[in-house]
């Protein structure tokens, strides 16, 4: 899998009105599924009504799961800010996806801005059994300073 931040991700940051809390307890962080022809912008791209080409299929609502066990920490073996949190699962679902959409949500798509885009490189696919992500050991997201 391979992951890209949204160029505007980082200066929400510095955004008052529009912060990004990924900490535990933090902002409800959501993860979209995206088909193969959803080509991501991300110099364009700011918000989830921005999204294209979501996923549709049975056992999965759309705008995504709640990512659950949320962490962002400061790693000073490695030099990088990593954001993670639990595997997210679609139980009893049939739909294929290309990728994942990040963002925080705010309940409003025009107003819920992203943060990453996963690609899968290949569909990955699900009969009426799991759709799981298995996110790499290293977190979602690390930020290398």
């Amino acid at each position: 899998m391979a992951s890209s931040l949204y160029g505007t991700f980082l200066l929400k940051g510095y955004d008052a009105s529009a912060k990004i809390n990924l900490a535990s307890g933090g902002d409800t962080i959501k993860i979209a599924l995206v088909t193969s022809t959803y080509t991501p912008n991300f110099d364009t791209h700011e918000f989830f009504d921005d999204i294209t080409n979501e996923v549709v299929g049975t056992g999965y609502t759309a705008g995504g799961a709640t990512l659950s066990t949320q962490t962002y920490t400061h790693d000073t073996t490695d030099d990088e800010s990593v954001f993670d949190g639990a595997d997210t699962t679609w139980a009893a679902s049939t739909l294929t996806a290309r990728g994942a959409i990040v963002y925080k949500s705010t309940g409003t798509d025009s107003t819920s801005p992203l943060i990453g885009f996963i690609d899968f490189a290949t569909d990955r696919i699900s009969d009426g059994g799991t759709f799981q992500i298995t996110w790499a050991a290293e977190g979602i997201f690390n930020i290398n300073y």
